[in-house]
């Protein structure tokens, strides 16, 4: 004769707490938040590289600061691309230059995008509320008060 037992399955406690935590509703929103921002990306980056760029360029003649590098060891070649390729170690100071410049405009043009959107959405100023009516209480103090005042008179 086999007996049957049934176990009940113990659940942790902090998986209670867990759930708790992500259903919270800043979580949820840094969530979206977050794959807007991916999605916001795309378009930041076409704007800087397609549109912010190319006027860059024009500017500045063309400048491109990729091939300001030093070579630490290996052979000393005139392009990055060729000193990589011949397995040098370089320091691409040119590339962290671009990458430089590059957030630069990125935050100039976020900076622009949200304050334009900032004054799209601003909020009509309201009017300050009026102030409560006096409570019963307050009522009843003031007339003490002036009786009290009129008496001393």
């Amino acid at each position: 004769m086999r007996r049957h037992t049934t176990h009940a399955l113990h659940t942790p406690g902090w998986v209670s707490d867990f759930q708790k935590f992500i259903m919270r509703g800043n979580v949820l929103d840094l969530a979206v938040g977050v794959i807007i921002g991916a999605a916001f990306t795309t378009i930041v980056n076409s704007a800087v590289k397609d549109v912010l760029t190319p006027f860059i360029g024009l500017l500045t003649g063309g400048v491109d600061f990729s091939n300001l590098f030093i070579t630490l060891k290996g052979p000393v070649k005139d392009t990055l691309e060729e000193a990589q390729k011949a397995g040098a170690v370089t320091v691409n100071v040119g590339v962290f230059l671009n990458a430089v410049i590059q957030f630069l405009i990125v935050a100039f043009f976020i900076f622009w995008v949200v304050r334009l959107i900032g004054k799209l959405h601003r909020k009509e100023e309201t009017a300050p509320a009026a102030p409560p009516a006096p409570t019963k209480e307050e009522v009843l103090l003031t007339e003490i008060r002036d009786i009290l005042a009129s008496k001393a008179s």
